[in-house]
């Protein structure tokens, strides 16, 4: 393993919350995308399975800064495993609904009850800014890793879900990233030596993170990226399954997520300098006009290679995205901070994967690589013109004190 990330994982309890957020974060990758290949392989319905998708990811955007933000005041152990508790319990509903032919609203009903999965991937990188808060110039390799393994999980977590969805039962594939969650939420939790320190009531003064107006930018562009994102998974199962290869979807978004894992990799290695902001939008722009080639593609081999340029444009942007949240908002919201980032991001794979859905359906599977095309275009128009509120803060955010933490409140929120 190369020096920066020898030093960052020679961190005591850095290499066992990692490997559990590792586990849990795989149900991110294979629950949407499972759920699209499951009610495709039961009635055939694109519209309503990426509607389905939709209802999850914009449940987790109402559930999960709420859920991040009661962990910055309880702790993780305390808010996560009740949470995931209620969130496993509604993937059973919608299975069981799903495989019965229960009615539709039955499928909504559960779907929005699934939104209480806890964003493991914040959890682990506010565990990160805890471990590392004394050599801070090691968060950027410990997020390029984080972002790195993100990424296996999207090369994996798609090809299991999918794989199993089709050659096996339709619900394998939701019912094993359910698994995925339980698993390692719970050794997550049971990790008390590394959890970070909740900081009660008196510390949350000043209302939301989202307050800050950095904050508002990333979230913003976000929803854009997600769209692009969600768009892409439904679109490429439908391209697949027309021209007569439905089970290579998993193996082409695998390909996507390859190129964003290598270059997350890559990334970590680098010492990059001057503002956050600009190398932020820099790789914003890049990544967007990486997807433009999509809406020319015409067979799988072609489609795979353009897939690998838009996921080697991809982790960098995260990574520095999630450089930008720790400096723009107060240590007791971090967690919140971090989950609106991935909120906006379920937002927009909300709305991407229903209007995939919906292009697929009345004009084909082509048509619908348009969403990603337009949905980069736009996430660029926000980043220009928030770039001026992403400048640095005028003075460093304080610590975890009560006291530091109400000054950073007044620098950060306003």
């Amino acid at each position: 393993m190369p020096s920066p990330y020898r030093a960052v994982f020679a961190s005591p309890g850095a290499r066992a919350f990692s490997a559990a957020g590792f586990i849990g974060r795989m149900s991110l990758s294979m629950t949407g995308i499972g759920v699209v290949t499951m009610m495709s392989q039961l009635n055939g319905r694109y519209g309503l399975a990426g509607a389905l998708a939709a209802t999850i990811a914009l449940s987790a955007a109402c559930f999960g800064p709420q859920v991040s933000r009661l962990v910055d005041r309880f702790g993780q152990r305390r808010v996560l495993r009740p949470a995931t508790v209620v969130a496993l319990a509604a993937v059973a509903g919608l299975l069981l609904c799903a495989t019965l032919g229960m009615p539709d609203w039955t499928l909504f009903g559960f779907a929005a009850g699934i939104g209480c999965v806890p964003s493991v991937g914040a959890m682990v990188r506010a565990r990160w800014a805890t471990v590392l808060s004394d050599r801070p110039e090691l968060l950027h390799t410990a997020y390029s890793a984080e972002s790195a393994f993100d990424e296996v999980c999207f090369i994996i977590g798609p090809i299991l879900s999918i794989g199993l969805s089709t050659v096996w039962f339709p619900a394998a594939g939701p019912l094993l990233a359910a698994m995925f969650l339980a698993g390692g939420v719970w050794w997550l939790t049971s990790q008390r030596a590394t959890e970070p320190v909740p900081h009660p009531r008196e510390h949350h003064t000043g209302g939301s993170a989202l307050g800050a107006h950095g904050l508002q930018v990333l979230v913003g562009t976000f929803v854009a990226i997600g769209a692009a994102f969600g768009s892409v998974d439904v679109v490429t199962v439908a391209f697949a399954e027309s021209l007569g290869h439905k089970p290579a979807a998993s193996w082409i978004l695998a390909v996507f997520a390859v190129g964003s894992c290598l270059s997350g990799f890559a990334f970590g290695l680098l010492s990059p300098t001057g503002p956050i902001a600009r190398r932020w939008l820099l790789g914003m722009a890049v990544m967007a006009l990486s997807m433009i080639p999509l809406q020319l593609v015409g067979s799988l081999p072609v489609l795979a290679v353009a897939l690998f340029v838009v996921g080697l444009a991809a982790a960098p942007t995260m990574v520095t995205t999630m450089a930008l949240v720790e400096q723009h908002v107060p240590r007791a919201k971090l967690t919140e901070g971090m989950t609106w980032v991935s909120t906006g991001m379920a937002v927009g794979i909300a709305l991407g994967s229903f209007l995939a859905g919906w292009v697929v359906d009345i004009a084909g599977a082509g048509a619908g690589y348009a969403v990603p095309g337009v949905s980069g275009a736009v996430a660029v128009a926000v980043g220009v013109l928030g770039y001026r509120r992403l400048k640095p803060p005028v003075a460093k955010r304080g610590g975890t004190s009560g006291h530091e933490d109400r000054a950073a409140e007044e620098r950060y929120v306003a």
